[in-house]
């Protein structure tokens, strides 16, 4: 017997789907087979907002060891990832279970506590008025080249303690490591080798001198254990991938909201409006140009026993790609408006930061940044008006990339 969704769910390998409109068939597949099966890659795709929460609830929560949790992330967590067998990276916060992950985001934690965020604004902002005051008025501007792609890695670059003017650099191996969770070649290896050849020696060099950056903050960070009183520490493989994770989810989602959100104002000119004449709402229209762009498109999960997903019965091994695009325009989680941007939209949850075990570290940091560009954008323009097509990133469910988003900005 066919399983439930099999005719439909083709085109979720399919990299060229998702730089176009995938909505149509995400809504398709919400109302006749929330929880589809993939033939070709053998996953299911679940597509409704309270499941993703389900699933992403249950990772890692199952009893107390050794017994299993009821899903896990350690078998893969990209399309690509499936049918393969992983390496164990010391350090990868996204490929690692319970309680191994409750150690490493013990460890990183207290460089995303509230207080270090909101320490971070005045340097955030004066980065994005000097990418903003560069950028002409009346004349079509790529949001992505003049402001998307610089701010997140240069924010990053301070973050780190590392040469902002090397930024280039660090979008080259950012792409890089998203290039290869489609598509591993010589090339990309050979540049995430060079990149993590810098790190290292970043962190060599700040272990010999600290500063006041957030590498020198984790090389000489002890945490303490609450469980066994042991004294923990992260090596410096450790460390590497956290600064890896740091530039590569911490660029590439804020780097997706920034463009993807200018865009969406640009072409809802109603809810641009609303913020001119509101600028309070700039909190709440960051949150919702999270969910109506949603950065990060999709997460695999894999069950370790045998369970149930929104009533389709899931076998232990098996594979669930959780599509937050699709949960962010779940019309039985946002209502009869879940297809329509609004700026004020209350209360708003939105996945796209994922939730649950793997909930995003750097969330705080990415609305911080959000808010910011919002704030000075509309302090200068008034008016955003698309200036040509925009053009995504092909990527097997991994980012919602925008590669170029042509826009004139008017006063």
């Amino acid at each position: 017997m066919a399983r439930p969704g099999t005719d439909l769910t083709a085109p979720l390998n399919d990299p060229t789907f998702y730089a176009g409109d995938p909505h149509p068939l995400y809504e398709r597949l919400r109302r006749e087979a929330p929880v589809a099966w993939h033939e070709g890659l053998g996953f299911w795709a679940v597509t409704r907002h309270a499941d993703v929460l389900a699933v992403s609830r249950a990772v890692g929560t199952g009893a107390a060891p050794p017994d299993p949790a009821t899903f896990c992330s350690s078998k893969g967590v990209l399309l690509m990832d499936l049918g393969r067998e992983l390496p164990d990276i010391p350090g990868a916060l996204l490929y690692v279970d319970p309680p191994q992950h409750q150690r490493y985001r013990r460890l990183v934690l207290p460089a995303f506590t509230p207080s270090r965020v909101r320490d971070l604004e005045g340097p955030i902002r004066a980065r994005t008025t000097a990418l903003l005051d560069a950028l002409p008025t009346g004349e079509p501007v790529d949001v992505v080249a003049g402001l998307a792609l610089p701010l997140p890695l240069l924010v990053i670059a301070d973050l780190l303690g590392v040469p902002g003017d090397e930024w280039p650099a660090y979008a080259r191996w950012s792409e890089a490591a998203i290039d290869a969770g489609t598509a591993q070649t010589e090339e990309t290896d050979r540049i995430l080798s060079e990149m993590a050849t810098f790190l290292l020696e970043v962190i060599a060099a700040k272990r010999a001198d600290p500063g006041d950056d957030l590498v020198s903050l984790l090389v000489t960070l002890e945490v303490t254990d609450p469980e066994t009183g042991e004294v923990e520490r992260l090596d410096d493989g450790e460390l590497m991938m956290f600064c890896v994770q740091l530039l590569v989810a911490g660029n590439e989602t804020t780097r997706n909201l920034v463009s993807g959100g200018l865009w969406a104002l640009a072409e809802h000119p109603d809810q641009l409006a609303r913020l001119v004449a509101d600028p309070t709402l700039v909190p709440a229209a960051v949150d919702e140009l999270l969910r109506w762009t949603t950065p990060v498109t999709s997460f695999v999960r894999t069950a370790t026993v045998d369970t149930q997903v929104g009533g389709q019965a899931v076998a232990a091994d098996e594979a669930l790609l959780l599509l937050y695009a699709s949960a962010n325009r779940d019309e039985d989680a946002f209502g009869p408006t879940a297809g329509r941007l609004d700026v004020g939209r209350e209360p708003n949850h939105q996945v796209a930061f994922g939730f649950g075990e793997h909930f995003c570290l750097g969330a705080g940091l990415a609305r911080l940044e959000g808010r910011i560009v919002l704030e000075e954008v509309l302090a200068r323009w008034s008016r955003l008006e698309p200036a040509g097509p925009i053009r995504r990133l092909p990527s097997a469910g991994v980012v919602n990339g925008v590669l170029e988003a042509p826009i004139r900005l008017d006063a």
